[in-house]
């Protein structure tokens, strides 16, 4: 039978894995979300010597049922190619009690390129498979790397437009120039006056938005979208976790059935939510950490069952985090309330006009797998120069959150389980930030600083920065956030 993909907001809106790609937000305004688990034979025997493309053809094609093995066949070896700089695609490292899951090695240095090197062969693919010939317009908000990643992936691919907002202000100085040298005819870069927030609703709005999208089908073409709100992007996820717990039996960390932890830095809760799918399918996970910045809205609504976005937004040296309205923790709301569409509708209603909501009469089974935690700016530097003296190893600022949030985890539970920590990003992405953690003195330049945490970690520095300082700059345009659609309907001729 295949998988059905349902609206979190409406229990009649029921689509394929295809067909939940190629829309990528469900029209009204929910997001497509399986409403039972697949069946995965996971047998970590045999996985621990499977290769990545391996593992992730068996993990595909139980979550995207309507794709042949061929069409996978054909995603996959596109993919998950030498556009990663090690065969092992996602490396594992041992680090004292932990093990951090490298997410970094490919085109853009971030964990978001795992899911989008694949997203648009299945985004072509489902548009083949669903005879729609339309231009695929891909509207995206990024705090920082979806935005980079997404426009690697589809720049140039025939039948495709990409526009990725990004807050202007919101990002270090590497993730601005990486978006804004991207080349492809199809790529669209703009900064908005604003925050990830204002970027991210109002990209929602526009996908809800009938009229526009009736001028959109006039001039044959569709909005679909690279954020973690699309299936296509969640579902890859889920592939490295199930990846990295066969290489810790591989490598003899644990004995085969033996729980482990994950911890994740969260902003927008896709790659959590990935790992809990992970988990459901049968990967040994005891508990799901979700590590959060100072803009610490998700653990307090782990720890006090009311999600409340009236606060300050936070700008972080984990800009990637710092969000306030986390799309994917309504496909988890869903499940907490037993895949109940009526009752999700009716909290992201109050979530936009009262500013928050509470759960209550939840499954209390999949709510207890969550931990939750946040590590202050003061926190995430100490916990860079923690490991570095520790380790030798440099991480990022956001895989530090997780770090940090971690330790204290251990500490108040004395949990002694083994820990898988997602590694979001490479240093070199904010080495600013990472070299002044270390060396106690800040570089003043990005560029200065990525050859001071070359001398001071010995890593090679990646194809992804090296270079990027002299790279043209081809994309300038700023607007007010409240602009955004006039922008969009400008760049597609629609007006």
């Amino acid at each position: 039978m295949t998988l059905v993909y349902q609206s979190t907001r409406d229990e009649n809106n029921k689509v394929t894995a295809s067909q939940a790609i190629l829309q990528g937000l469900a029209t009204d305004g929910g997001l497509f979300t399986p409403i039972t688990t697949p069946q995965v034979e996971l047998n970590f025997n045999q996985l621990k010597d499977a290769s990545y493309q391996e593992v992730a053809k068996l993990v595909l094609s139980a979550f995207l049922d309507d794709f042949t093995a061929e069409e996978l066949d054909y995603c996959i070896t596109n993919a998950y190619d030498d556009k990663f700089d090690t065969p092992v695609i996602a490396p594992l490292v041992k680090l004292g009690n932990q093990y951090n899951l490298e997410l970094f090695h490919g085109s853009t240095i971030a964990f978001k390129d795992m899911a989008l090197s694949i997203l648009p062969y299945l985004l072509t693919t489902s548009a083949k498979k669903q005879g729609v010939d339309n231009k695929i317009v891909i509207l995206t908000a990024t705090s920082g790397d979806t935005g980079k990643a997404a426009m690697a992936g589809f720049a140039d691919v025939p039948g495709t437009e990409i526009i990725v907002f990004y807050p202007k202000d919101g990002v270090s100085k590497i993730q601005e120039l990486q978006m804004t040298t991207q080349t492809g005819d199809n790529t669209h870069v703009i900064a908005i006056d604003g925050n990830f927030d204002d970027a991210q609703t109002n990209v929602k709005h526009m996908f809800n938005d009938e009229a526009l999208r009736a001028k959109l089908l006039d001039k044959g073409a569709q909005f679909s979208s690279a954020n973690s709100m699309n299936v296509g992007r969640l579902v890859p996820q889920v592939v490295y976790y199930v990846y990295a717990y066969a290489q810790l039996l591989k490598t003899g960390a644990i004995e085969n059935g033996e729980q482990i932890n994950i911890t994740v830095p969260t902003g927008n809760f896709g790659n959590i939510l990935a790992a809990y799918y992970a988990r459901e399918i049968g990967v040994p996970i005891g508990k799901l950490i979700c590590a959060s910045n100072e803009n610490n809205v998700l653990t307090d609504f782990f720890n006090t069952g009311t999600y409340d976005k009236k606060r300050d937004f936070k700008v972080t040296t984990s800009p990637s985090m710092d969000i306030l309205v986390s799309s994917n923790l309504e496909r988890l709301i869903f499940h907490l309330l037993g895949n109940d569409a009526a009752k999700t509708k009716a909290l992201m209603t109050d979530l936009v006009e009262k500013g928050e909501y509470r759960l209550d009469d939840v499954d209390t089974a999949i709510l207890d797998l969550f931990a939750a935690g946040f590590a202050t700016e003061a926190e995430t530097e100490a916990e860079i120069n923690r490991v570095f003296k520790e380790a030798n190893y440099i991480e990022d600022p956001h895989t530090a959150v997780a770090s940090a949030v971690y330790q204290a985890y251990a500490e108040k539970t004395g949990d002694q389980s083994k820990v898988v920590i997602a590694s979001t990003a490479s240093p070199y992405k904010f080495p600013r930030v990472a070299v002044s953690a270390v060396t106690g003195k800040d570089s003043g330049d990005d560029f200065k600083a990525v050859e001071e945490l070359h001398a001071l970690s010995g890593v090679a520095i990646p194809k992804a920065v090296d270079g990027l300082q002299t790279a043209p700059v081809r994309h300038t345009t700023v607007v007010a956030a409240a602009d955004m659609q006039v922008a969009v309907e400008t760049y597609l001729g629609v007006k």
